[in-house]
């Protein structure tokens, strides 16, 4: 996938990581061109694994560490260990290597699966609990522009509210293909299924985008977006 660059700017060189969901990825982009990228898969993945998956990828590149200009995560929202895993290591990266760390919405990232869509894009990520991470973007101009707030709420509800035409992008878009269908019919759930995985990729564009707009990215300390507590630190029921 080849991404538009930053025009007016010297391109730069991004590693992105991706482990918001059970298919993750890495990736090396220089001015929105896609040099490598490796799909990973989070659920058996630690640290040191995610660290030898960013070496093959940058062996794959012919480039290494000191060669990028920026670094760049998806801080959520996703599996809450799956982004605890890629926050601490793109963080331990961007200290070491003295480098700008950008963290990118998951859901942002989805939406770009679907640049130019002529109806809004339905993020639908799968958030467990009978529940799914959405978000409403506008991607017309190329580049996802959110038309609300980022949320977490039961399918059902969601789909309640839904007040104009869209197009579903996300894993939970499978795990709830019957209920979509029966509310909305089949051709809102009929992209492929490199549509509904988030690429580390298009978190590498989000962030070059953001980094050349002014965000300046922090030192080594993103944030997660993780929307609801997760579960380890929920509040255990008494009785």
């Amino acid at each position: 996938m080849a991404l538009s660059g930053t025009e007016g700017n010297a391109p730069l060189t991004v590693l992105a990581i991706d482990t918001s969901s059970q298919s993750g990825s890495v990736a090396l982009c220089r001015g929105g061109q896609v040099i490598a990228e490796s799909a990973i898969n989070v659920r058996s993945t630690h640290s040191e694994r995610l660290l030898v998956q960013i070496e093959q990828v940058l062996d794959a590149s012919q480039r290494s560490l000191s060669d990028m200009d920026l670094l760049a995560v998806s801080r959520g929202p996703g599996s809450f260990t799956g982004l605890r895993v890629g926050l601490a290591t793109a963080q331990g990266l961007a200290v070491s290597a003295g480098l700008p760390l950008i963290g990118v919405s998951t859901l942002q990232a989805l939406a770009l699966n679907l640049p130019l869509s002529p109806v809004p894009v339905c993020t639908f990520l799968d958030a467990r609990k009978q529940e799914v991470y959405s978000c409403l973007y506008d991607t017309r101009s190329g580049f996802p522009r959110a038309l609300g707030d980022e949320q977490v709420l039961p399918p059902e509800l969601l789909l309640d509210r839904l007040e104009q035409e869209v197009v579903f992008a996300g894993d939970g878009v499978a795990h709830y293909r019957d209920l979509i269908v029966k509310r909305l019919g089949a051709d809102v759930c009929s992209l492929p299924p490199a549509a509904h995985q988030v690429r580390a990729s298009s978190v590498a564009f989000l962030a070059e985008q953001s980094f050349v707009r002014g965000g300046r990215g922090s030192s080594g300390v993103v944030s997660p977006c993780y929307i609801r507590p997760p579960d380890a630190d929920l509040p255990q029921k008494k009785g």
